[in-house]
């Protein structure tokens, strides 16, 4: 008998493509588990084994920056933060943090098919009663009109998200004058897509050389010290910390600078939350 429950959870993180480089990503997980029928008429109590399920996801992979090791370009050493992940192709990246931020796959490149593979097999390595076996699988919110990833890492959150290098797959929402606009909405994904977001007040001193072409974020957190540089086009710089709420406030008083008009915004952290701020020039 197998039980099947959709939209079980969801994880968000970032990961490094060997073609896109930095992006976030944002997956609903969907989930089977066979087993045998018990004298309830029950495979289990799905009440303890959806939780079981979320914490070890929550324990794991969600909100790290996953690695594919093999990938052309890509090094891992040790280091006084934890590890050191320094990338090449397409672009030169280094990340140095606790090894609890990271989640390093053997592998060339990560695709959400092999992922839920691996985690599925990680779950079964010490299943709850009952349950035979288990299949995840990691799906991408279907989103009509504008989306765009972000990676970003903040300081003073309590729990994972102080993490440097985790992201979102996100959709955007802007109105002005009482009415969508999917043009302003598309041009704005485009211009955010795959960036790093970094509030300014964790930029780090660097040579004037490398001031041209990179910029470096650093700062100590709960978890132990944070360090990320990255091409200085990959990166958008805030002048406030980089929340939900600080990117839509944001979002909507450069929109209404640059177009004249009051402009509302929704911003979306992954799937299902975010935040609205409305601002007029």
């Amino acid at each position: 008998m197998t039980l099947f429950v959709n939209r079980l959870s969801q994880l968000d993180a970032s990961l490094w493509c060997p073609q896109r480089g930095l992006i976030g990503v944002s997956w609903l997980v969907d989930v089977e588990l066979d087993g045998e029928l018990g004298e309830d008429g029950m495979l289990f109590d799905f009440g303890l084994v959806k939780p079981w399920i979320k914490s070890r996801l929550d324990a794991g992979a969600d909100h790290t920056l996953l690695v594919p090791s093999h990938a052309p370009g890509v090094t891992i050493s040790e280091c006084s933060e934890g590890l050191s992940v320094r990338t090449l192709l397409p672009y030169p990246m280094e990340v140095r943090a606790p090894r609890q931020a990271f989640t390093l796959l053997p592998w060339a490149e990560i695709t959400p098919l092999r992922f839920a593979s691996f985690l599925s097999r990680e779950l079964m390595k010490r299943p709850p009663s009952r349950v035979s076996d288990l299949r995840l699988r990691l799906r991408e919110e279907t989103i009509e009109g504008a989306v765009y990833t972000y990676s970003h890492g903040l300081k003073r959150h309590a729990g994972n998200c102080q993490r440097i290098a985790h992201g979102h797959r996100s959709r955007l929402h802007i109105w002005q004058r009482g009415e969508r606009c999917p043009a302003l909405e598309a041009r704005w994904a485009t211009w955010l897509n795959d960036r790093y977001l970094i509030d300014q007040a964790d930029l780090a001193p660097q040579a004037e050389q490398e001031c041209r072409h990179s910029l470096t974020s650093r700062y100590r957190a709960e978890q132990g010290r944070f360090h990320l540089r990255l091409p200085m086009e990959r990166c958008i710089v805030m002048d406030v910390p980089t929340t939900v709420e600080h990117i839509a406030a944001w979002l909507a008083r450069r929109i209404a600078e640059e177009t004249g008009s009051a402009t509302r915004v929704q911003a979306f952290e992954g799937i299902d939350k975010g935040a609205i701020a409305e601002h007029k020039p």
